[in-house]
């Protein structure tokens, strides 16, 4: 009889602890989303800052080291559809193109920061 009783009492430690274990699992996997997302945000406001800074506000042409930065800035954010933006961006041939390449690329960064 009191060895039914230590074996419930086992069992039902077991099943309370492995309960514990599952919602916690959950609740750190949640966390770790927040943290990429939040990481995520800042790669793109670095790199929306960085963009800012050394072109749209520059009244020279961009140096190459500049260009260098804010290419590697951009492929850190590691997003196709981004990249694609950005392509599309450097590789305009006359005002038009490259003033809807920042426009698109703008628009795609925006979308890209989550709440």
């Amino acid at each position: 009889m009191l060895l039914v009783a230590v074996f419930a009492l086992l069992l039902a430690g077991n099943i309370f602890f492995g309960i514990t274990y599952a919602l916690q699992l959950v609740e750190t996997q949640k966390i770790q989303k927040q943290v990429a997302a939040q990481k995520t945000n800042a790669k793109v406001i670095s790199f929306l800052n960085l963009f800012i800074q050394k072109v749209l506000k520059s009244d020279t042409e961009v140096s190459f080291e500049d260009r260098l930065k804010l290419e590697n800035a951009i492929r850190d954010l590691n997003d196709p559809e981004i990249l694609a933006k950005w392509e599309q961006f450097t590789e305009g041939t006359n005002e038009a193109q490259i003033q809807k390449g920042v426009k698109d690329l703008l628009e795609a960064l925006v979308k890209k920061i989550s709440y």
